[in-house]
């Protein structure tokens, strides 16, 4: 019962994430944008089939496989993280399981991901815009997780440096 929260996380996560694809697939043509903030925040519908960034266009299969193996490891690794008793890095998880989910679906189906998420940043010493590259829920979800990860590493290290230092200074032996 323990586990099934966190997988719960991630069917909405994935829910979510597909449901939005689905209302830009369905109501906008590519490259359409609707402004949601002037031009800092844009809906555009946009097909992405590379990784993050753009990266490594065209590699389908590489991406399906690899997505494959890393949903395995994060079952297997969250699963371990519930039974050490941890709460934080396990919600970490479901949010990466969520969003590589979200976007394997994608990349199954159609051979490239839906994105549409844009934000573009108008700093006056640019002579043009930056215009971030465009990104969707699964993505978003993905880079929480990562955060929250991190996080959770930096709160378990002050906490094993409190130990330590606390465990010195009880033995009498006194570390920097």
């Amino acid at each position: 019962m323990k586990y099934l929260q966190y997988y719960v996380y991630a069917v909405i996560v994935l829910l979510i994430d597909q449901a939005t694809k689905w209302v830009i697939v369905n109501r906008l043509v590519i490259g359409e944008s609707r402004s949601v903030i002037g031009e800092f925040f844009q809906i555009t519908s946009h097909r992405n089939k590379g990784a993050a960034f753009g990266i490594l266009q065209n590699q389908r299969w590489f991406f399906i496989v690899i997505t494959i193996f890393v949903v395995i490891g994060i079952i297997w690794y969250l699963k371990k993280t519930l039974d050490e008793g941890k709460k934080l890095l396990p919600f970490a998880l479901s949010l990466l399981l969520g969003g590589a989910l979200g976007n394997f679906i994608d990349r199954a189906r159609t051979g490239e991901v839906v994105d549409f998420f844009q934000f573009t940043f108008d700093f006056s010493w640019l002579q043009t815009p930056y215009i971030f590259p465009i990104f969707n829920v699964a993505d978003s979800a993905i880079v929480s997780g990562v955060a929250l990860i991190f996080l959770d590493a930096l709160i378990s290290w002050r906490r094993e440096a409190k130990q330590n230092v606390k465990t010195g200074s009880e033995s009498g032996d006194l570390q920097p």
